[in-house]
């Protein structure tokens, strides 16, 4: 049987920043019942309080709040190393039969060099970040493989996150819809089990490097 509080809270849960906006307490509930109001009546098939929408909001507000401060907010106050690197290149090539012995070959180059370099595979294609000193070697080794995509001046944030990110829900979710907010432009995420990385602009790695320094001390 649906209930004011299940339907407002499931209405919540589909809008991510609605419902951060609501865990920090940054939103005026009476205000935002009366916008909401008519889809909480709609999905429950009758008309509803005013009041009541603003009590089924205060209550979710609370549980949210407890939830980002005690779980996701502790682990954030522990991340560790914060590495930037800067002059990269991102390529995106065509996934083939012989992709992985061109990787194997540009791995080969690379070893034994100061440069960073990541590769991430997926369903149909595989991509390729890279030192910008070394995109010579990279086309020369990749010539006869599709190129889908090729971005320039990009820089990296690379972030070692605390152990028991792997069993508490919300963490990647609320690093991205910060850098969201700041309406920062992720290229590329790639990430392992304690650490992730994402590739931006140039012009925009200030800002990202900000964002993510700070979530230590919220």
């Amino acid at each position: 049987m649906k209930t004011i509080s299940s339907v407002v809270e499931n209405y919540i849960k589909s809008k991510p920043f609605l419902q951060s906006a609501l865990a920090q307490g940054i939103i005026n509930l009476t205000s935002l019942s009366r916008v909401i109001k008519p889809e909480i009546e709609l999905q429950l098939g009758k008309e509803v309080r005013n009041g009541a929408v603003v009590m089924a909001l205060k209550r979710l507000s609370a549980d949210l709040e407890f939830r980002a401060t005690h779980k996701i907010l502790k682990v954030l106050k522990n991340i560790g190393e914060i590495t930037v690197r800067s002059s990269l290149t991102d390529y995106t090539f065509m996934l083939s039969e012989t992709i992985l012995n061109k990787q194997a070959r540009l791995l080969q180059e690379i070893d034994g060099q100061d440069v960073f370099y990541t590769s991430s595979r997926g369903v149909n294609e595989t991509n390729i970040v890279v030192s910008n000193s070394m995109n010579a070697v990279v086309e020369d080794i990749f010539k006869s493989e599709r190129l889908l995509q090729k971005e320039e001046h990009l820089s990296s944030i690379s972030v070692k996150l605390p152990e028991e990110n792997v069993v508490v829900p919300g963490i990647y979710y609320f690093i991205f819809q910060r850098l969201a907010w700041e309406g920062i432009i992720l290229n590329e995420v790639i990430s392992t089990t304690n650490e992730f990385t994402i590739i931006v602009s140039e012009d925009q790695i200030d800002k990202a490097f900000k964002v993510i320094k700070d979530l230590k001390g919220l």
